[in-house]
């Protein structure tokens, strides 16, 4: 190992298992603990025993409700006056909207302006009757939403809450994968969690928590394979830019994980795969006929992982016990039909 590596694998991490316990005592009683389902269809067709943490059933349809609670729930009298800004595609923009919303405290949210109509809709709607609240749109293919994020933030002395590089983002993320191994641990041990790639927010805290309760649990990480940035930031020992990808995974088209997730995912992250919008999409149909599920296209790569007819041998997973986040559910029922109808199509 070189210097600079074992620099690296010696650093302390941005989390710890500890704030993961602590994050989910804040959410509990304000945050979903949302089902686990199973399926002997789905058992058959892979060859595993699969276990799926239904968080497109969580507070605002996504998972992203945790890691913004918990963030927002740790603000001092002060930042709650002068309020929370956030950059989002869709999903952590409603969870910070709603999160404030339930804490009393003003939020700007800057988003795309090709956002899916429905993220834009409920965002605009958690913030109905919280003075100082507002949505922004801005270009996604030629602006840059951080530096939109930062600037507002220094004019308002709003405080910035990133939609993944965060460590009270990222701990309340984790809790996740804490609910699932306790949900499963009657049955016995997982051997493999599917986890979503965008920013890295959520398979960071829940390689943490999976890893400390489970330290032979094996941690994979799904991404599209238009957006590969992770799958290449691992393969290169650094964080890889990419330009913005053309998936229908909106959630997941972010150009580069983060300064705090990487190293999390670089040590307890096994390996990353990707998954097609073609195979996405199949999941999706899967889990509208045999689970009565509406999955978005990103909350589906787990699922599109296992299904898929290569990776399942590459993430080993015939003949284990697997667990599955399905991040989030939030799609325009249009864009929804039109997806299952015609399948993947040209973001």
């Amino acid at each position: 190992m070189n210097p600079a590596a074992a620099e690296a694998a010696a650093a302390p991490l941005a989390i710890h298992f500890d704030d993961i316990s602590a994050a989910a005592q804040r959410l509990q009683g304000v945050a979903h603990r949302t089902p686990v389902l199973t399926s002997s269809t789905l058992d058959a067709l892979t060859g595993a025993q699969v276990f799926l943490k239904c968080e497109n059933l969580q507070r605002m349809g996504a998972f992203k409700f945790r890691g913004a609670y918990n963030a927002l729930a740790r603000f001092s009298p002060e930042q709650r006056r002068a309020g929370v800004i956030a950059f989002s595609s869709g999903n952590h923009a409603q969870a910070i909207a709603l999160s404030a919303r339930l804490l009393g405290m003003p939020s700007v949210i800057v988003m795309p302006q090709d956002s899916p109509t429905a993220k834009l809709a409920a965002t605009r709607g958690y913030q109905q009757g919280q003075p100082g609240s507002e949505v922004l749109l801005y270009d996604r293919y030629t602006e840059d939403r951080e530096a939109i994020g930062r600037r507002i933030a220094a004019e308002r002395g709003m405080t910035l809450i990133p939609p993944y590089d965060h460590p009270d983002v990222m701990a309340g993320q984790g809790t996740a994968a804490l609910e699932l191994l306790q949900q499963t641990a009657e049955s016995g041990p997982l051997d493999l969690l599917l986890v979503c790639v965008g920013g890295g927010g959520l398979v960071s805290g829940c390689a943490v928590a999976a890893r400390h309760l489970n330290p032979a649990l094996r941690v994979v990480g799904v991404e599209p394979e238009a957006g590969n940035d992770v799958q290449q930031s691992l393969a290169q020992g650094r964080v890889v830019h990419i330009d913005t990808p053309r998936t229908i995974a909106d959630g997941a088209q972010t150009q580069h994980c983060g300064a705090l997730t990487f190293p999390v995912i670089q040590r307890l992250v096994d390996s990353i795969v990707t998954v097609s919008d073609a195979q996405l999409v199949q999941a999706m149909r899967f889990a509208a006929e045999r689970l009565k599920q509406v999955i978005e296209p990103t909350g589906a790569l787990g699922l599109a992982a296992l299904m898929s007819g290569r990776a399942p041998d590459r993430v080993k997973a015939r003949g284990q016990r697997v667990g599955v986040i399905v991040s989030g559910g939030n799609i325009d029922i249009a864009r929804y039909a039109a997806l299952l109808a015609d399948g993947a199509s040209a973001p």
